[in-house]
């Protein structure tokens, strides 16, 4: 029986498009810049196409062919109508990660990872249950009966709520994989996917391990056009998925109707049939 990844990968050989990325936009993007060679991560070899004064250049032909791979999987995913989880927590990869994935309706975590958000998930839905009755309280006529006191010890807890939760408060189930910006700094969010066996896809630096990734992307993870580019290339693919769910959605409530007006039809014809032989 195949897992997860595998299933997924099988469904990218049946795609046959356009590659979603070139060599020449990665170039231009910075994306082929590693680390320093004494920080590599051996396993990342195979991604490594040189080192040029003291740094590790990678390979983008093989970054072009990951980032297909990985956006046929997500866009596998984004059609069957489940959930990624974008993870991404440093500095230059915040702001541009949410404003990309906020467009095509994913959840994200761009503050701290709050820990044990996927392996102890019911404490964090209690947290976001929690937040939801606020925002119910403060548009309730009780809300004016508070004092000012108690109405600004509510707001903090809110806004404390909301920086932690703020875009996974509609997650109400474990998503169905996680895209991680740097694998390293986010160290902790990676172990909660292994542990609970849900696909990780990332981009991985050549500081890093990709042995921990099911769909490694090998590229500078700290270039905010290097990650601007292939997380953009996976919200494309999300966007297809979610289309083309749309699409025969619609088919399907289309072919439904028919049959009903058809079903109908037969039966007005019988009902008339069995009228004409009284």
């Amino acid at each position: 029986m195949l897992g997860t990844t595998e299933r997924l990968l099988l469904e990218h050989t049946k795609s046959k498009q356009m590659p979603r990325t070139n060599f020449q936009e990665l170039l231009d993007a910075g994306a082929h810049f590693g680390h320093l060679k004494r920080k590599w991560n051996p396993n990342m070899e195979p991604y490594i196409f040189m080192e040029k004064n003291g740094i590790h250049i990678i390979d983008l032909q093989k970054t072009v062919v990951k980032i297909d791979e990985a956006a046929a999987a997500i866009k596998q995913i984004a059609k069957s109508g489940r959930k990624i989880l974008f993870v991404a927590t440093k500095k230059q990869a915040k702001e541009l990660v949410a404003d990309q994935v906020k467009a095509v309706g994913m959840p994200y975590v761009t503050e701290r990872w709050p820990g044990g958000m996927l392996t102890n998930f019911p404490t964090i839905r209690k947290a976001v249950k929690k937040m939801i009755s606020i925002d119910k309280m403060m548009k309730d006529t009780s809300w004016d009966n508070l004092s000012k006191r108690e109405k600004l010890q509510i707001t903090r807890q809110r806004a404390k709520l909301e920086k932690v939760l703020g875009s996974i408060s509609d997650l109400t189930r474990l998503p169905a994989a996680l895209f991680v910006v740097d694998v390293l700094k986010e160290k902790i969010a990676v172990r909660e996917a292994q542990k609970l066996g849900i696909p990780v896809f990332a981009i991985v630096d050549t500081n890093s391990n990709p042995e921990d990734v099911d769909f490694v992307i090998p590229a500078n993870d700290d270039a905010s056009q290097s990650i601007r580019l292939i997380v953009g290339a996976m919200c494309d693919a999300i966007g297809e998925g979610l289309n083309e769910r749309k699409v025969e959605k619609e088919k399907e409530e289309a072919d439904a109707s028919a049959a009903k007006k058809e079903k109908a039809k037969v039966a007005k014809a019988d009902e008339d049939e069995d009228s004409e032989e009284e």
